[in-house]
């Protein structure tokens, strides 16, 4: 059997051993689903936005509330930034990629609101920029990044920073992170 497949294993285990070892971090997570439980319990919605793997992991997310998780129930106002393809072309050639996000949430967010960028490296410049736009607008933000949160670091008002540099690592803790927000939250809002 190839080495490769059992070291991949060892080192995703590795990685999320040292998100649970890690209190700060398992307080953050709770937080971060605080944080979109009280925004949903006050009418808002929650936006998500990534590029490549991260943007599947926001559609899934996204999903995961508007749609159902664990069991049946009203679905959750959550929505990936990136869905309509005939806007971000509109938008990616009239402004630039790097506005696909900030644009539209600007047309959908409102205060109270909260945004999910998910980026690898913390330095998605469309991130940035939606984030800045979320900031003047009174919405709040959760950054999902790697080990050094990248810039995104500087205006997240709760940083998940996955201790690893490589990219499939973090992807995956992403998504367990995300799953593990999306229960909490689906339980608070239904209670069970």
């Amino acid at each position: 059997m190839n080495p490769r497949i059992s070291q991949s294993i060892e080192q995703s285990i590795a990685v999320k051993q040292a998100i649970l070892n890690n209190p700060e971090f398992l307080a953050r997570i709770q937080q971060a689903a605080a944080m979109m439980v009280d925004s949903l319990r006050n009418g808002g919605k929650i936006h998500f936005c990534g590029n490549g793997g991260s943007a599947a992991d926001a559609q899934h997310l996204a999903a995961e509330l508007s749609g159902r998780f664990y069991f049946d129930r009203p679905p959750l106002n959550a929505e990936a930034l990136h869905c309509n393809t005939s806007y971000l072309t509109a938008v990616g050639n009239d402004y630039g990629y790097d506005h696909i996000f900030s644009r539209l949430l600007r047309g959908t967010a409102k205060a109270g609101d909260v945004i999910v960028g998910i980026s690898t490296s913390g330095n998605s410049k469309n991130i940035l920029l939606a984030f800045e736009a979320a900031k003047e607008m009174g919405v709040k933000v959760i950054a999902m990044t790697g080990e050094t949160g990248g810039t995104m670091k500087y205006l997240a008002d709760i940083l998940l920073n996955v201790a690893s540099k490589d990219t499939p690592r973090i992807q995956e803790s992403h998504i367990m992170i995300g799953h593990i927000i999306c229960e909490l939250v689906e339980s608070a809002m239904f209670g069970q």
